[in-house]
This record gives structure tokens, C-alpha cells and sequence, in this order.
């Protein structure tokens, strides 16, 4: 492993380790984009394994945040956002399956736009959180 690649990995295990679960949630957003643009790189690459190494992890991240949704207090919201979860891995699935760059590009930007709203509800959620 090169010095850059142990210098993410720090660095990552740094945030993880200092982060507030709102910011958890953001760091599984933004690891799920990466992957996803990292397996766009290897299907152009011609690098199919890696591609699916790829995919497999943003599928696993996607499953992860909706394993943290909170049905009983989310209420409606919570059960749409399930149901766009679900969604989103059956089209990494796909997109693995037919090296479909643009089921990955859709996902991308579902990503994006829950990220964005997540983002801009922090100080929201951080008051709610010091609260408790």
C-alpha cells in the first residue's frame, strides 16, 4: 500500500472515531458516492473485479443506512426512504450485473440529493442531539 492510500485510511479511521452519528450518517453518504465513481472508473478501466469489489461496498453502505432508519419515530418519511433504499440496491445490482454506468450515475444522484438534505439539517440535528 502506497503512502496516500495509508494516509486515507487514517484519516478516514479518524473521522469515524471523532464523528457524531449525524456526521456518520454523512460519511456513509460520501462513501457510498465514492465507491459508486471509483466502479464507474473500473468498468471503463475494463477492470470487472474491481468494479464488483466497488459496487458490493456501496451496496453494503446503502443496506447499512437503511438498517439505521428509525421506522417508529420516522414515521412516513422514514418508510419512503426505506422503500428509495431498496431501490437503490437492486439498481447497483443491475448496474453490476450489465456494467451499467448509467443505473450507477442514477444512484449517484439519488445519493446526492438525500446527502444534500441530510447536510442541511445538521445544526437542526446537533441542537437535537445536545438537547437529549
Amino acid at each position: 500500500m502506497n503512502g496516500l492510500q495509508q494516509y486515507q485510511r487514517i484519516n478516514a479511521q479518524t473521522s469515524i472515531t471523532d464523528a457524531d452519528p449525524h456526521k456518520l450518517i454523512q460519511l456513509l453518504y460520501s462513501g457510498a458516492l465514492e465507491r459508486i465513481n471509483m466502479a464507474k472508473a473500473k468498468i471503463q478501466a475494463r477492470d470487472y473485479d474491481a468494479k464488483g469489489r466497488l459496487i458490493l461496498k456501496a451496496i453494503d453502505i446503502v443496506a447499512g443506512l437503511r438498517g439505521f432508519l428509525d421506522k417508529e419515530r420516522g414515521g412516513d418519511l422514514a418508510e419512503r426512504l426505506d422503500a428509495l433504499y431498496e431501490y437503490m440496491e437492486k439498481a447497483l445490482w443491475q448496474a453490476n450485473a450489465h456494467n451499467d454506468i448509467e443505473k450507477l450515475d442514477e444512484v449517484s444522484g439519488l445519493l446526492r440529493s438525500i446527502k444534500e438534505g441530510w447536510d442541511g439539517i445538521r445544526e437542526e440535528a446537533m441542537s437535537q442531539q445536545q438537547a437529549i
